[in-house]
């Protein structure tokens, strides 16, 4: 008991002093139903030490019901930030409500995931902070995951590497001047492999699949499965990134990948291990303004031929990668999707055999292309 009102008084210190001090103030207009139910869980939170666990979990689960239509009402891009703010909340409320009432805590780490997924920042992105702690007092199996005793290893070796003809091959430099690189590659647009960049970091000796279980086999991310994006049966699906690990990287049965996340945002713990590389401030924009993203999957994984809004420093931690890169000049002989939604990707499959590709996409055997493996 002692512990548990322990936990308890650790959450409760990350929330500010007094009930007038946390502000639910949002980015925008919400439904006139919602900053009631937020001001009745604000309170509820001050009003005694634990709260009525059962009345603020009901407020929890009622507002992320509501803003989670709100989230899927149309496209990403026009979802208000206040509705993702509401959504936070309704998570933050959820997960505290599990600490006050002692239960296990896998259930409260996975809400301050989906708020950290789904939701927007509030309060000094306390569900950062609140996960964090209470990861640390998860139990170590539940904090680590375990394989499936009748689980293999998973694979280190990796395929053979696809042949790469000298005339399609990028340039490599080791290390050059931040003025030689902005001359020679960046203004010009020109690709290049930088080597000895990211030697020092602190991953390239710590990460394995045993460490990523370690840090981050408790925590919810978004998956994607199938080949590649664009085939029919691809879909998206929640899970612990152990399960992943179990699923999709020991057992090689299907294809299942975490692309494209932000998961240095969402685990910060595994952030501390990769830095920026200097080349970043030659870009435009501030530090802040940096995404970074991770990819992480088995063999056969394959993004399409696309293109991408941003300048991009591609850093492979360990396995490899092949990648083929045409000039942004060549974008219409790369035969894009014309639906807004895949408006950056090409129709072409690299894998189509040349007579199909004659017939359907003649024009794209007139571009050049940079073949490498990193």
């Amino acid at each position: 008991m002692a512990g548990a009102l322990g936990l308890w008084a650790e959450a409760r210190a990350l929330l500010p002093g007094s009930e007038e001090e946390l502000s639910l103030a949002l980015s925008g207009e919400v439904d006139e139903c919602v900053p009631p139910l937020l001001l009745r869980a604000r309170a509820l939170l001050y009003e005694a030490a634990p709260p009525c666990e059962a009345a603020l979990r009901r407020l929890g689960d009622v507002l992320r019901d509501y803003a989670w239509e709100k989230l899927n009402a149309g496209p990403w891009r026009d979802v208000s930030k206040a509705w993702r703010q509401v959504y936070a909340y309704g998570c933050l409320f959820g997960a505290l409500a599990e600490v006050a009432a002692r239960r296990p805590l896998a259930p409260a780490v996975r809400l301050c995931d989906m708020g950290l997924l789904m939701g927007a920042s509030v309060q000094d992105n306390v569900l950062a902070r609140l996960v964090r702690l209470l990861q640390a007092h998860l139990p170590r199996a539940d904090r680590r995951g375990a394989a499936p005793s009748s689980a293999k290893r998973a694979r280190t070796e990796s395929p053979p590497a696809p042949v790469v003809r000298p005339e399609d091959t990028v340039p490599h430099e080791r290390c050059p001047s931040l003025e030689h690189f902005r001359d020679r590659y960046l203004i010009p647009q020109k690709p290049v492999v930088l080597e000895g960049i990211i030697d020092h970091w602190p991953c390239m000796k710590k990460w394995s699949v045993d460490y990523v279980r370690q840090v981050a086999g408790c925590r919810t991310v978004p998956v994607e499965l199938g080949s590649r994006y664009t085939d029919e049966e691809w879909s998206q699906k929640l899970m612990t990134v152990n399960d992943f690990i179990n699923q999709y990287i020991v057992n090689e049965n299907s294809v299942g990948y975490l692309a494209q996340h932000q998961l240095f945002d969402q685990i910060p713990e595994l952030k501390e291990d990769i830095s920026i590389p200097d080349y970043c401030c030659l870009g435009e924009g501030e530090e802040d303004d940096i995404t970074i993203n991770a990819w992480f999957g088995p063999a056969g994984t394959i993004s399409p031929l696309h293109q991408d809004p941003q300048q991009n420093f591609l850093a492979q931690v360990f396995g490899r990668k092949y990648i083929r890169l045409c000039s942004p000049q060549d974008s219409e002989n790369l035969y894009p999707h014309e639906s807004q939604l895949l408006h950056n990707t090409s129709q072409i499959k690299l894998k189509l055999s040349l007579v199909l590709t004659v017939e359907k996409f003649h024009l794209f055997l007139n571009i050049s292309t940079y073949d490498l493996t990193i």
